[in-house]
């Protein structure tokens, strides 16, 4: 029997909802390229893009828009658990714990309704947690604003600016789905044996909570924090991580071969935000820096900068906080892994991979 450790190159699906091509760096949704979304479309239109199969009418886009809106608010019940929990917990338990709770006529199969709901709260959710955390009270969302810019007026309490918001929102867009990642494969796999909607995104939702799957934002501004107070030269830095046999936070991805066409795409809205310039020609040199030493001490392997590192400095850049990182890659995600399940049940069978045993055997 076939054995491939973390079901590398093993197909456990088929899918109409994005595809990637780990050796050119492309990525598409639903038959759109991912980098072109980015620049020209809302995260609204992609979402319902994902979703729905089909780019929207205008028609279409603002029933939608109209939907997510009145389904922002968290319930009275949401919102006494909220105050109830212990202060101390992440951020991620926070949602996690919130969304199981988040009821509603649920059953099998999922209802586009269902994942709505789910698209539309995880952004209050996330900003009201963040905002408890720093003592303040939750902003309400505010209905005269979009999807993208009401999250970041419900984080900070201000009217965002107009290049904030577009950067956010390509980010966003470039993160909704990236196929079957581990978060994404485990909400499949929960959808498969007819479990609600939620349970599958609680499942999802655990599965990004690793560091190895949503925690490298965080990594990557290790790594520029520990560039910019270094005593020595970035690439004396740099060598004495490789030769510890430390990972470069940011580069490297399971599936790229090239650089990560996502990484591409942020490294372009960086240059849009005000006073950033020097923070993106840093960025710049230190990804190609890390490449060149990449190449000379793993050759062979590939290793370009993933979406992750661009991500990272467009957080900074927004002044978001790492404990936010994750959470608001989870804004955006919510709608992939939504998708992934709706699919899922539309031609279920249960997922019961195999295992080899490699233990004692009797005498």
């Amino acid at each position: 029997m076939l054995y491939a450790k973390g079901l590398e190159n093993v197909v456990v699906a088929e899918t109409t909802i994005s595809a990637i091509d780990g050796e050119q760096g492309t990525l598409l949704y639903r038959g759109y390229q991912a980098e072109e979304l980015a620049k020209s479309a809302d995260f609204e239109d992609v979402a319902y893009l994902l979703l729905n199969g089909q780019r929207p009418t205008e028609a279409e886009k603002d029933d939608f828009s109209t939907a997510l809106k009145t389904m922002r608010p968290l319930p009275d019940d949401l919102k006494k658990l909220l105050a109830a929990l212990p202060k101390d917990l992440s951020m991620m338990d926070a949602l996690r714990t919130l969304i199981s709770s988040y009821t509603g006529k649920e059953g099998w199969p999922p209802q586009q309704q269902e994942a709505m709901r789910l698209v539309a709260i995880v952004p209050t959710i996330v900003a009201a947690w963040a905002n408890r955390s720093c003592g303040k009270d939750a902003i309400e969302p505010d209905p005269s604003l979009n999807h993208v810019a009401n999250y970041l007026y419900m984080l900070t309490g201000e009217k965002p600016h107009a290049a904030h918001i577009r950067a956010l929102s390509a980010y966003l867009i470039l993160t909704a789905e990236h196929g079957m990642n581990a978060s994404t494969f485990a909400a499949r796999v929960i959808a498969s044996t007819e479990a609600d909607l939620r349970s599958a995104i609680c499942g999802a939702l655990g599965a990004l909570k690793g560091r190895l799957h949503g925690g490298a934002p965080t990594g990557v501004l290790e790594l520029f924090s520990d560039i910019q107070t270094a005593d020595t030269s970035s690439e004396t830095l740099l060598r004495e991580k490789l030769e510890r046999g430390e990972r470069l936070m940011g580069f490297g991805h399971r599936v790229y071969k090239t650089t990560d066409p996502r990484a591409n795409a942020l490294r372009e809205v960086l240059k849009s935000l005000n006073n950033q310039e020097t923070f993106l020609s840093e960025a710049v040199a230190i990804e190609q820096l890390a490449t060149q030493l990449l190449a000379e001490y793993k050759p062979g392997r590939q290793l370009h900068a993933n979406v992750e590192y661009y991500a990272a400095a467009i957080m900074e850049a927004l002044r978001l906080k790492p404990d936010w990182f994750t959470p608001t890659f989870c804004v955006s995600r919510v709608v992939g892994w939504c998708s992934h399940v709706i699919e899922q049940s539309q031609d279920n069978r249960i997922m019961r991979p195999q295992q080899q045993y490699c233990g004692p055997k009797p005498d």
